[in-house]
């Protein structure tokens, strides 16, 4: 059985549609795909629709956007409830502070010589839920400043970059109490991609455990292999889930091809027992 436990759709910064995410994981050789929109569980009714016809089963999920001692940190919750309203809540003030950073963004952009307005970044994240950085770095690639948007992030919009704009973001504590509120499973993505290892020491790692983290992504695109290795032991060490997956944005996301990591039977086991003992949404 093949497993993809993070996946993104149009409906966030992804490049397919919710439906067609769930039809290309199939065309892969997926058994289990688990659609994590970036902040809004939007898609979940599509992806679960296009589930039957196309032979597989989608787990629902959500990436929320969190920070730990100031710095960005991103926390899946696979299996929460779509009517959780703590959950709901908090997801909508993050995605209010993602829509308010983009006239900024765009007036950074037009000072350092780039001509890109909120009206072109609007369009081009079109009907998405979700708006952030990768709709800014496909209006760089769409007018020709940079290549990818690898290299858009890379240049100009990383953290601390110079078109950069801070916004809100959940404390990491804080998202984990949400995800067991709406009776999911929180997994903490791409851990040590990024320069998160510092931030992610061990002795952090443990805390996060005992306030209830319950998973982590051990083998991810950011992850070399000496590193999904001492991962891989912290979490066996510390009684943590381990997880593997895709981070697919379709084309907006070289590398990162639907099933190129994926989970375990037994860790997807795992996950799914502690859906259904906290009362959340498993596989359909």
């Amino acid at each position: 059985m093949r497993i993809d436990l993070h996946t993104h759709s149009l409906i966030s910064d992804g490049t397919d549609t919710p439906a067609e995410l769930v039809a290309n994981a199939a065309r892969v050789g997926l058994d289990v795909v688990a659609l994590t929109d970036h902040d809004t569980l939007a898609g979940l009714d599509e992806a679960r629709a296009a589930a039957p016809a196309n032979g597989i089963k989608v787990l629902g999920g959500v990436e929320l956007s969190c920070e730990i001692a100031n710095r960005s940190i991103h926390l899946l919750g696979l299996g929460v409830r779509a009517d959780c309203g703590p959950l709901n809540e908090e997801m909508a003030r993050v995605r209010v502070g993602r829509d308010g950073r983009v006239a900024l963004m765009a007036a950074k952009l037009q000072e350092l010589g780039y001509d890109v307005s909120e009206a072109d970044i609007l369009a081009q994240a079109e009907d998405a839920a979700s708006v952030g950085r990768p709709h800014v770095a496909d209006v760089l690639v769409a007018k020709g400043y940079v290549a990818d948007r690898a290299e858009a992030f890379a240049t100009l919009i990383y953290d601390g970059g110079p078109a950069y704009v801070g916004r809100y973001q959940t404390p990491l504590t804080t998202g984990i109490a949400l995800v067991h509120q709406a009776g999911g499973v929180s997994v903490l993505a791409h851990p040590w991609g990024r320069g998160s290892r510092d931030l992610l020491d061990v002795a952090v790692l443990a805390s996060l455990r005992d306030a209830g983290l319950d998973a982590i992504e051990v083998n991810h695109q950011d992850h070399d292999d000496e590193t999904r290795a001492q991962l891989g032991g912290i979490a066996a060490e510390l009684g943590l889930i381990q997880t593997g997956s895709s981070d697919y944005h379709g084309s907006g996301k070289t590398g990162h091809g639907l099933g190129v990591n994926v989970t375990s039977v037994e860790s997807l086991n795992a996950i799914i027992a502690l859906i259904q003992a906290r009362g959340g949404v498993g596989l359909s």
